[in-house]
């Protein structure tokens, strides 16, 4: 008796009803996240480049903070490793929840979105390198990172209607892409390091730890430990961001057996996800971004200048060659070594659009970027001209593939709506009789 044919593994497969539910709401929360980003970006480059350029500067460069602390910093130093510490906290509660509730405890789902992440910074340093030569080989990490708030912007702009399996790898993958930045950061950009600090910091971080495993959700325990690690890894001489990642990965994912189990509703991590990713895209990253994307670019003769610099020149090779090609080939190795084909109604043009969606850096290239050759300086102008221009090129180059895509994800948006029994939950998501 021969054995029925097994089912090949499909990539970009849609996810449980509940689950695409959710990650909806965060790229709705993203998107608009991503629309301040845009603005603020935009008015900091128009004041920088305006008769009052002067103001921008000493605005950027005003110092605040306790000298006895050692936390006298600059406004644009206090928006990088102070309010990007939320953005990076955020960003550990989705990836824990990935990794414990989500697809990526299933290494087959996980296989996909990971190696891209992974090809995506890769592929792009190597570019850099080879362009930038080794006066600039430091700023080999600024074109890794995509900014999955500047993509969703011009996502919900131009691909709308994308399925919804695309937007979650999308998600997905600037998760993972995240955790990567971060390690990069922490590993390749502390400069020097200060052992007691960083051992200090690990007494508040315990007794977060404890409370947050114990399920206690006061701010006004919560808030000063945090405060506290966060300072304490700040003066070790690890970037302070670091300390948002940390205190997320303690945190619980799923509800105690006391408090019903996981089927009793969201964990603690999904509590104060909610609570801060508000926080996280509405104000921290768009001021971060209005503090750190002024650049006077000196009009179009400046432009060439920056251009021209090899380091800005990788940046752009990077983001825009490097980024979509390594997603592209790692997505495509493990197609060939998985046997998996893509979801019915997608093809290679899809994921190669949303490839190119990956070379939209802002927020962590910026921060790398300042982090390699100092807030400030000409060669960091040099950056962010680079950043800005590589990622307009990469959002156009990927609007015109998603665009020539409408009708087909039309198609498929169509499917996904269609509620026959008006249970609210569309048809093709419910589960198959013999699953």
């Amino acid at each position: 008796m021969t054995d029925a044919p097994r089912r090949r593994t499909s990539l970009f497969a849609r996810r449980s009803w509940g689950e695409t539910r959710r990650i909806s709401a965060i790229l709705r929360k993203e998107t608009v996240g991503g629309a301040l980003l845009l603005v603020a970006a935009l008015l900091a480059l128009l004041w920088s480049n305006s008769p009052w350029a002067d103001g921008y500067r000493a605005l950027r460069d005003l110092t605040v903070g306790p000298a006895s602390l050692h936390l006298d910093l600059t406004l644009g130093t206090w928006a990088a490793d102070g309010l990007l510490a939320i953005f990076f906290f955020v960003a550990g509660l989705e990836l824990k929840r990935e990794f414990v509730a989500g697809d990526l405890r299933d290494p087959r789902r996980a296989a996909v979105p990971v190696a891209a992440a992974v090809g995506g910074v890769v592929v792009p340093a190597v570019l850099f390198v080879l362009v930038a030569g080794v006066d600039g080989a430091r700023g080999w990490a600024i074109p890794t990172a995509t900014d999955i708030a500047f993509a969703l912007a011009v996502l919900a702009v131009v691909g709308r209607l994308l399925p919804s399996a695309l937007r979650t790898f999308l998600l997905t993958l600037a998760v993972v892409d995240d955790l990567l930045a971060i390690v990069i950061i922490a590993v390749f950009y502390t400069s020097s390091l200060a052992v007691p600090p960083l051992l200090a910091a690990l007494v508040p971080l315990a007794l977060f730890a404890v409370l947050v495993q114990r399920r206690v959700r006061s701010w006004w325990l919560l808030l000063p430990l945090a405060a506290v690690t966060w300072t304490l890894v700040h003066a070790s001489g690890v970037h302070a961001t670091v300390a948002g990642v940390l205190l997320a990965f303690t945190v619980p994912v799923l509800r105690s057996e006391a408090a019903g189990g996981p089927d009793a509703g969201p964990g603690l991590a999904e509590h104060f996800e909610h609570r801060f990713r508000p926080i996280s895209a509405g104000v921290a990253v768009p001021i971060f971004a209005f503090l750190s994307a002024g650049v006077t670019v000196g009009g179009l003769a400046g432009l060439a200048t920056a251009l021209t610099d090899r380091v800005a020149a990788g940046i752009v090779v990077g983001l825009v060659v490097g980024k979509p090609v390594g997603i592209l080939a790692a997505t495509w190795l493990v197609s060939r070594s998985t046997r998996a084909n893509l979801d019915e109604g997608l093809n290679w043009f899809d994921v190669l659009g949303l490839a190119l969606l990956g070379g939209i850096g802002f927020t962590v290239s910026l921060l790398i970027g300042e982090l390699a050759f100092g807030l400030g300086s000409v060669r960091d102008g040099h950056v962010k001209v680079a950043v800005l221009t590589g990622s307009l090129l990469s959002a156009l180059l990927a609007t015109v593939i998603l665009r020539a895509r409408t009708r087909a994800y039309r198609r498929v948006h169509e499917i996904e709506t269609v509620d026959e029994d008006h249970d609210g939950v569309p048809d093709v998501f419910e589960p198959e009789p013999d699953r």
